[in-house]
């Protein structure tokens, strides 16, 4: 570039980063990003972002409960990807971590330099209120933004 700033993009992404969280349309967000990534022939980095309980909004017992749900959620993924990723003959790594998902997503993306992000679409009415996943990162403005229905 001309103007002295630095670009990530190559003839094609050297990292898709798709973010999941268990829903429908987060593993139609993993498997299309999957395909995606076998046909561009780059690495897959797969996010789930555990919600964290508000320590004065949740008893122990909910809390914990939330956390083995978490924990159940992430084993799950990371045995799809165990399972299915030797078939794709990409590079597909898991990472875990609490927070937001737009947080998380967005360090994530960041920190491993994704040149593309993708993921479901809302199937909560919630984000009505705060704004979708989707529309955040798009707001955000630093990666394509791909969303699965």
């Amino acid at each position: 570039m001309t103007d002295g700033t630095f670009e990530l993009g190559t003839d094609g992404p050297s990292l898709i980063l798709v973010g999941v969280d268990g829903s429908r349309t987060s593993l139609r967000a993993a498997s299309y990003a999957g395909g995606l990534a076998r046909r561009q022939s780059c690495p897959l980095a797969v996010v789930y972002a555990t919600k964290v309980p508000v320590a004065s909004g949740f008893d122990a017992g909910a809390g914990m409960a939330m956390a083995v749900a978490s924990d159940g959620i992430a084993t799950e993924l990371q045995g799809l990807i165990d399972d299915r990723a030797p078939s794709l003959g990409v590079d597909v790594r898991l990472y875990v971590d609490s927070g937001d998902p737009f947080s998380v997503i967005k360090r994530f993306a960041e920190e491993l330099r994704a040149d593309a992000v993708v993921v479901g679409a809302s199937e909560s009415a919630g984000h009505r209120i705060v704004g979708s996943l989707a529309t955040r990162l798009v707001k955000a403005g630093r990666w394509p933004v791909t969303v699965v229905p």
